[in-house]
């Protein structure tokens, strides 16, 4: 390199370390939602199982009934994102994210009851169903606002970063809480993260709203529809992870099953690192036709684990292949909407996420009951495959002039 090039190197990394930093913070705040998240993940379907003594259905629902209120909060989150701005929707999910730290405690408290154990669990999943959608929608408008449009797709891998870096260090904290202090603890640290958060995002600065046309939610909804199925078939795999690995090492004497979802995390979170622009090179739709096969390849040898090594080799491939399904299906989702329409078009876009992991809980919970916990592995590495193919006819439709117009 001449000595001429340095000059415009300095500045060029920095504005690039500026706009990561602006990044950053905006998706901290997803960081403390998903590590909330991630706290009582693995201790969730035991505690309901083993200790309230409710069947496997109901293990999975308790996990489960959080997506559903994601669900249906998702559309008014991303609408709010846009008309009123991401400020006060990630203020409110971390004031939702409070209160269901305080359902969780109750919770604890009332375990000798079981029917009202559960029904105060349930609470606390609802509220913090309702937190993941207001602070991770408003979290990624936040930064794409405050950075503007052409870097959507290191907003969109950023939060994922943050968010299943969140689950990865949350699994593993959660389960040591709760065999040292009690599922109380998971309450109180729940409420106190919340109850932190709050004031840093009431003293960021704002983003004002984007002026324009605003599409009713159906329309936008209607664009990103086959974007939507492609990740709702591809987030299945993460879904049975999350939801069922702990019972599915429990039902083979294996130890440290939370390891699972560290190594999970882990690999996402090195995959959106190291190939973190591999989407701008190669286009959402090829980028997602590969992860999807990747992730395939995992599920199966999650189906055909024998030893807890071989556990943890899928799930280190469930997670590298899972790592760029949403970024990659999001960034051609949201250029189908206008500027004006992004918030509405990624909570419409996410919503389908959380269908998927809203339904994989009771299905999950029924496939294991009548076939064991593998039959679930299996069944997902076949909607991965679904989704690569669903991925692979959108590029042949849309992908191909997106492509050449790339590389001109």
């Amino acid at each position: 390199m001449s000595p001429s090039a340095l000059p415009d190197l300095v500045p060029h990394r920095g504005r690039r370390f500026a706009v990561t930093a602006r990044i950053l913070s905006a998706v901290v705040f997803s960081f403390v939602c998903y590590l909330n998240i991630g706290i009582p993940l693995a201790v969730i379907p035991g505690f309901v199982h083993l200790d309230l003594g409710y069947a496997t259905v109901w293990a999975g629902l308790a996990v489960s009934v959080q997506y559903l209120a994601t669900l249906l909060s998702r559309p008014h989150a991303g609408r709010w994102a846009d008309v009123v701005g991401p400020k006060k929707t990630v203020c409110f999910g971390l004031g939702a994210l409070a209160l269901s730290g305080v359902f969780l405690v109750g919770c604890a408290l009332a375990q000798s009851l079981p029917a009202a154990s559960l029904a105060l669990l349930l609470c606390s999943r609802l509220a913090l169903g309702f937190a993941e959608s207001w602070v991770s929608t408003g979290s990624i408008t936040w930064g794409i606002g405050g950075i503007g449009g052409e870097h959507t797709a290191r907003v969109i891998s950023w939060n994922g970063i943050a968010t299943y870096g969140g689950i990865a260090l949350g699994a593993p904290l959660g389960v040591t809480l709760a065999r040292d202090y009690g599922v109380i603890s998971l309450g109180v640290l729940t409420f106190a993260l919340g109850a932190l958060a709050l004031p840093f995002a009431m003293w960021k600065r704002k983003v004002a709203p984007s002026a324009g046309e605003r599409l009713p939610f159906r329309s936008v909804l209607a664009r990103v529809l086959p974007y939507g199925a492609g990740l709702a078939l591809g987030s299945i795999g993460f879904g049975v992870l999350s939801t069922f690995v702990a019972l599915y090492y429990t039902s083979r004497q294996w130890p440290d099953a939370a390891l699972s979802l560290s190594v999970f995390g882990g690999c996402f979170i090195g995959i959106r690192l190291i190939f973190g622009n591999a989407i701008n090179r190669f286009g959402g739709y090829r980028v997602a036709v590969i992860s999807l096969l990747v992730e395939c390849v995992g599920l199966v040898l999650l189906w055909q684990a024998a030893t807890p090594m071989a556990a943890l080799i899928g799930a280190a491939m469930t997670g590298s292949g899972f790592a760029l399904v949403f970024p990659a299906l999001g960034v051609e989702a949201v250029g189908r909407v206008s500027t004006h329409n992004r918030g509405a078009a990624l909570g419409a876009y996410s919503v389908f996420l959380d269908v998927a992991l809203g339904l994989t809980g009771p299905i999950g919970g029924w496939v294991a009951g009548h076939y064991d916990y593998p039959a679930i592995f299996l069944l997902a590495s076949g909607c991965s495959v679904a989704a690569a193919l669903l991925a692979g006819s959108l590029y042949l439709r849309f992908g191909r002039s997106a492509g050449m117009a790339r590389q001109a």
